[in-house]
């Protein structure tokens, strides 16, 4: 699996975890969907996440969005 599959689908778990923590537990944890979602939309623009770089740091391949 690429670094780009597996940004996405990190994202994605968040996301889903977030709004399932929100709608059970606290309604604040929808601030962690915000953040990933921003994060998201960044790394769209400027090619730079976080993951992607401790991903590529720990040996993984990268695919074509995270080079």
């Amino acid at each position: 699996m690429s670094i780009d599959r597996m940004v996405l689908a990190f994202a994605g778990i968040m996301i889903l975890l977030s709004v399932a923590l929100a709608a059970y537990v606290n309604p604040l944890w929808i601030w962690l969907t915000i953040f990933v979602g921003l994060n998201l939309l960044q790394s769209a623009f400027t090619g730079f996440c976080p993951l992607a770089l401790l991903l590529k740091k720990m040996g993984y391949q990268p695919g074509e969005a995270f080079k």
